[in-house]
């Protein structure tokens, strides 16, 4: 992996207007209140509420109270990628996996459209229309009168369990999309893996994702059901300008490929137009795999550190790499073959061994840490939520986690959830949606 640090991508303008859809495209929601008054476009039949994108004004006063609260500003939601894979990982996240419930193709579709307007308008921010006298409120308020984007993202993909025989889209499976497969000291939970969707949210509060899972969740009733859901943070980089820590105590994704790089994205990340047995559909997409990873803190706490640093290659105090004396320096295997320094089995050896046979395995790690609190028997029930993007799951994420079996830390972590997805291609102006030539 590249030594320097990823930074976060480069984003297209986001279009000045978004015209709201017709009321007929959401004919599959149900269960919201049928009385929509006011400035409110009613669904045909569950009474949907379109909020709109946010005029230029409302944008506008959505960054005035952003910089006052001393959140981020809107990431732009429009492009060829989606703009939530290369950013650094914001301080708040929740993923959450969904199984298709819409009834037919072209429910599916609206189900994909309205994700993509009520993504087009939370990363945007704005005030929510009024409704009339007895119509449900068009926005849950927790975040106020005017909702804040602070540098919230979405990112959609979809699971292979999607191209079964329910919609049609068998013949356009994309060409690396299985499911989750398990490793050898994994304890997979069924019920906590896989799904037939897959939705990211990342921002600088955890109000803010919460806020955009609630909107999402009620404007999507009837066409997706939550399968099951986590949610993470990341804490600041402790020292200043180093990189945040697991809940272990080292720095996580230190080395990654630089995403600055058009080169090594589109070698490594991102779906390329024409390749070998890839749908057309799937060009500008990325594979994301999703791993949630319990950490037996009880039981690592009582282990040396001496110990703890030769298992991951590093100091934990520097994040160094044992042989070096910076923490973006390349370590040097060829002088130490034997392991004396940075032993052979080390996390950061045997996950990147930085040969030019594994250059081509190297992913784009994106990590949060999670809590949720204790586990029947009274222990603490936190770990890490890894996801990585790359261009092929077997080349890159499944070769790296092969060579990572039976490392030392199998005694400290249990993996017992996640799956396997195709983020979608970047919807790339106010006429496109999430999935768009997919569905087509």
């Amino acid at each position: 992996m590249s030594s320097e640090p990823a930074e976060p991508a480069e984003v297209p303008e986001v279009s000045e207007s978004v015209k709201p859809p017709g009321p007929g495209r959401r004919s599959f929601l149900r269960g919201i209140a049928s009385g929509v008054a006011g400035g409110a476009v009613a669904g045909a039949a569950g009474g949907y509420a379109y909020h709109g994108s946010g005029t230029g004004a409302d944008q506008a006063a959505a960054a005035n109270l952003a910089e006052l609260q001393g959140r981020l500003p809107a990431v732009p939601f429009h492009g060829k990628h989606q703009a939530g894979i290369l950013p650094e990982p914001k301080a708040a996240t929740a993923v959450i996996s969904f199984n298709a419930t819409a009834e037919s193709r072209a429910e599916l579709t609206e189900l994909f459209r309205t994700v993509t307007d009520r993504a087009r308008f939370l990363t945007a921010g704005g005030t929510p229309p009024p409704t009339g006298i007895g119509g449900p409120a068009s926005d849950s308020g927790t975040l106020g009168p005017t909702v804040v984007p602070d540098g919230l993202t979405v990112t959609f993909g979809v699971g292979s369990t999607l191209f079964d025989d329910r919609y049609g889209l068998a013949s356009r499976l994309p060409a690396h999309l299985t499911p989750m497969e398990s490793f050898p000291n994994d304890d997979l939970d069924p019920a906590q893996c896989g799904g037939d969707l897959i939705l990211h949210l990342t921002a600088g509060h955890e109000d803010v994702v919460l806020h955009a899972l609630r909107d999402i969740a009620r404007n999507t009733r009837g066409g997706m059901q939550a399968n099951w859901r986590i949610d993470g943070f990341s804490s600041p980089a402790r020292p200043a300008g180093t990189v945040p820590r697991n809940q272990m105590g080292f720095m996580d994704g230190i080395s990654n490929p630089s995403v600055t790089s058009a080169s090594q994205m589109n070698e490594l990340v991102w779906v390329q137009p024409g390749a070998a047995r890839e749908p057309s559909w799937t060009a500008g997409g990325s594979y994301l795999v999703v791993r949630l990873i319990r950490m037996f803190v009880e039981f690592w706490d009582r282990v040396d550190v001496y110990e703890q640093q030769t298992m991951f290659g590093r100091y934990r105090d520097s994040g160094y790499p044992l042989d070096a004396d910076g923490i973006y320096a390349t370590p040097d295997y060829a002088t130490d073959p034997e392991g004396n320094v940075i032993p052979l089995t080390a996390h950061m050896r045997l996950a990147n061994p930085r040969t030019p046979q594994t250059a081509s395995s190297r992913i784009l790690r994106r990590a949060w840490n999670y809590d949720r609190g204790l586990d029947p028997v009274g222990d603490l029930d936190v770990g890490l939520i890894f996801t990585c993007f790359q261009q092929d799951i077997r080349r890159q994420f499944t070769a790296v986690q092969t060579r990572l079996i039976g490392e030392p830390l199998v005694d400290y972590i249990s993996p017992f959830g996640g799956g396997y997805f195709l983020a979608l291609p970047g919807v790339v102006d106010g006429n496109d949606y999430y999935g768009r030539a997919l569905l087509a």
